[in-house]
């Protein structure tokens, strides 16, 4: 089980901002994946990927990050400063 971080627009979009997620995807993308097959409000919250960062245990990542190990997993669009 991994527990799934969503927040700003993302969380928005999917109506949750944290879920336990089971899955057998080996990597970020591939979870992704998943998640997008579940329903419509995953496949829009997860439509362009290029727009979100995603960190593993609290630490920025990539999307072909292995998932090996990872306790948290959190999605959320770039941030700006200011």
């Amino acid at each position: 089980m991994i527990d799934v971080l969503y927040f700003a627009w993302v969380r928005e979009r999917i109506g949750l901002s944290k879920e336990k997620v089971e899955t057998s995807a080996e990597t970020v993308a591939g979870l992704v994946a998943e998640l997008k097959a579940r329903e419509a409000r995953y496949e829009a919250a997860f439509a362009d990927v290029s727009a979100l960062r995603v960190a593993l245990d609290q630490e920025l990542s990539d999307f072909d990050a292995p998932l090996a190990g990872v306790r948290e997993i959190a999605f959320f669009p770039p941030m700006t400063g200011g």
